[in-house]
């Protein structure tokens, strides 16, 4: 992340932090910003407070910061593909329209047992929906909406896996 100018205050920090990186956890903002815990707390509250940020907290325990201009049907979708991991399984099947569970773990290199918790995490979100028969076939439930966060926000999560989807698109 690139230096932000500490002529700024804590709030107005936080707040250029959280625009530059919707969707950003709790934990690298302590890290971005190396401010104490109790004290990233304090203006990340006062932040929420007035309206300024939304934060959305899941039971997993994971807390993420959204400038409050960031649609919530975006930020559901950023929330997951912050996660490079998630990201790469989406973005295949984005590309492929549907694809079986084999073709995920062979194109991600990931274990079986982790592929099948990404992949319930995202169909229990509502991201992905499978299709039951012979073989279970994956889909995104919107696709044009996925599509749309990883080109709008590809700066704050650059790497081969969206650049390459983004070439995709540009090719089309």
């Amino acid at each position: 992340m690139e230096e932000v100018s500490e002529t700024l205050s804590a709030s107005d920090l936080l707040l250029k932090l959280i625009e530059r990186e919707p969707g950003v956890r709790y934990r690298e903002l302590l890290r971005y910003t190396g401010f104490a815990n109790g004290v990233l707390t304090y203006h990340l509250s006062a932040l929420e407070r007035t309206s300024v940020i939304r934060v959305d907290r899941h039971k997993a325990r994971v807390t993420r910061y959204y400038p409050v201009n960031v649609p919530e049907n975006e930020s559901q979708v950023l929330g997951y593909v912050r996660h490079e991991p998630i990201r790469e399984i989406i973005s295949f099947v984005l590309s492929r329209d549907m694809c079986t569970f084999s073709e995920i773990v062979e194109h991600t290199g990931k274990a079986q047992s982790t592929v099948s918790a990404h992949l319930k995490r995202l169909k229990d979100a509502g991201i992905l929906s499978v299709r039951y028969g012979e073989y279970q076939l994956y889909s995104l439930t919107n696709k044009d909406l996925v599509a749309e966060v990883l080109l709008k926000y590809r700066q704050t999560f650059a790497d081969k896996v969206v650049d390459n989807y983004i070439e995709m698109l540009d090719e089309l």
